[in-house]
C-alpha cells in the first residue's frame, strides 16, 4: 500500500498535508503522534472511509477508489474507533458479521470455521454466547477485533484499538496482531498512543504532527530521543530492557 502526497481540509484547516508513506507488505506499520495529528483521518482514507482532497492511495498498483466495494472488503479490513450497535447481537453473532463480504448472511462450514478460529485468537470461548451489551468495553473491543479478524483479509486497519483496555488485554491484542502478521502474513497498520507498544510490537513507524509526517522507519531508528522530542515537544530517554527501546515519559 502506498500514500502519495494526500492531504484533507476541515472547515479551513488542513488536517492532513502531503502525507506520503510506503506501508511495507507484511509488517506492523503503527502510525504514533499527539493528539490532532492526522493519524486516524490518514487511516480512514486508506480504507476509503474518507476520500482524499488531493493525492491518490494505491493498493497493489490501484487506486483504493478504484476498487469494486465487494473486492475492497476481501482485501482490507479497517475497525474505528466508535462501534455503535443498533441491534442486539451475541459475540458470535458480531464476529461472524466479519464473513459477510464472501457468505452476503448464509455462512456455509468455512465460514463458521474462520469465526472459531477469530473467537480462538481473541479468547472469547467462554463469553461468545453472552450479548455484547452485557459486556465491558474491554470485552467489546475484543469481539470487534475477532471481528475484523474473521473478515481474512490482507490489510488489517485498526484505528486505537487499546482503548478500553487493560494492561493485560492490551498486550494480547498486539500479540495477536504479531502473529497475524508472523503466522498468517497480514499487513497490520495500527493508530496506536502508547509508543511503548509501538516500539516492542512495530516493525515500521511513521510519526506524524500537525497534519505532516515528521518522520518515518523501521521501529529500532524511530525509538530514539531526537525523533521523539521533535514529534511530542518534550524529552523523552530511551532505555534497552530486555532487548526492547523502552520510552521513560512519566518523570
Amino acid at each position: 500500500m502506498n500514500v502519495l502526497s494526500v492531504s484533507k481540509t476541515y472547515e479551513n484547516k488542513k488536517v492532513v498535508d502531503d502525507v506520503s508513506i510506503d506501508i511495507p507488505k507484511g509488517k506492523i506499520t503503527s502510525l504514533i503522534g499527539p493528539n490532532g495529528a492526522g493519524k486516524s483521518t490518514v487511516l480512514s482514507m486508506m480504507s476509503r472511509l474518507l476520500s482524499s482532497d488531493t493525492g491518490s492511495i494505491m493498493i497493489e498498483g490501484r487506486e483504493v477508489e478504484a476498487w469494486d466495494s465487494q473486492e475492497l472488503s476481501k482485501k482490507l479490513a479497517i475497525l474505528r474507533q466508535s462501534n455503535h450497535l443498533t441491534v442486539r447481537l451475541t459475540v458470535r453473532e458480531l464476529v461472524s458479521f466479519g464473513r459477510f463480504p464472501y457468505s452476503k448472511g448464509r455462512l456455509k462450514k468455512k465460514d463458521w470455521q474462520k469465526v472459531d478460529q477469530a473467537i480462538d485468537y481473541m479468547e472469547l470461548e467462554d463469553i461468545q454466547d453472552q450479548f455484547i451489551d452485557q459486556l465491558s468495553g474491554g470485552q467489546k473491543q475484543r469481539a470487534f477485533i475477532a471481528m475484523v479478524i474473521a473478515q481474512d483479509t490482507e490489510y488489517i486497519l485498526l484505528d486505537e484499538p487499546l482503548n478500553n483496555l487493560d494492561m493485560k488485554h492490551s498486550v494480547q491484542i498486539m500479540k495477536v496482531l504479531r502473529r497475524l502478521v508472523d503466522e498468517l502474513g497480514k499487513t497490520v497498520i495500527v493508530v496506536i498512543h502508547d509508543i511503548n507498544f509501538a516500539s516492542v510490537y512495530s516493525d515500521y513507524i511513521v510519526a506524524l504532527k500537525d497534519g505532516k509526517v515528521r518522520n518515518q522507519g523501521p521501529a529500532e531508528d524511530m525509538i530514539c530521543r531526537e525523533c521523539l522530542s521533535d514529534v511530542y515537544d518534550m524529552d523523552i530517554p530511551v532505555q534497552n530492557i530486555n532487548q526492547n527501546k523502552i520510552c521513560v515519559y512519566f518523570a
